[in-house]
């Protein structure tokens, strides 16, 4: 008995291939990362300690989210703003990254507590790479 084999086998073979690695890929990564309200427990605790210009002179702030608590005023959208935010926003910056040598301002704010099960120690400036993490968190009022 012989058998004839077509071109299509092998196209076959390899569309089946791409398919079982896509979706291999695709269940490692689910439930990953932040998961906004109703997605489980978030584990986002962290403490907001404001330094330079006329900051530094009041208490930490304190926010909590899901559910929603602290001493941060308006914690809910507090929490909304940063859930938004890239997968682990508070991470260090990569050695390799270029920032611009830019500081607006001598605000810092130290970020303390956890993220999502991640330990936070990091201290955001008013410049350089982090000018958009900066923003973000004066959005929610703790620089004013």
């Amino acid at each position: 008995m012989t058998r004839h084999f077509t071109a299509a086998a092998p196209l076959r073979c390899l569309v089946a291939c791409i398919v079982a690695g896509a979706l291999a890929v695709a269940g490692c990564s689910a439930g990953t990362g932040p998961q906004p309200h109703g997605g489980g427990s978030a584990q986002v605790a962290l403490k907001f300690q404001v330094k330079g210009d006329a900051g530094g002179h009041g208490k930490p702030k304190t926010l909590t989210c899901d559910p929603a608590g602290g001493n941060q005023p308006a914690a809910a959208t507090a929490c909304s703003v940063l859930l938004k935010l890239k997968k682990n926003p508070f991470a260090p910056i990569a050695k390799e990254m270029n920032c611009p040598m830019l500081l607006r301002s001598n605000k810092k704010i130290l970020v303390t507590g956890t993220w999502f099960g991640a330990t936070v120690h990091r201290l955001v400036v008013d410049g350089g790479c982090d000018i958009a993490l900066f923003d973000s968190l004066n959005k929610i009022g703790l620089t004013s």
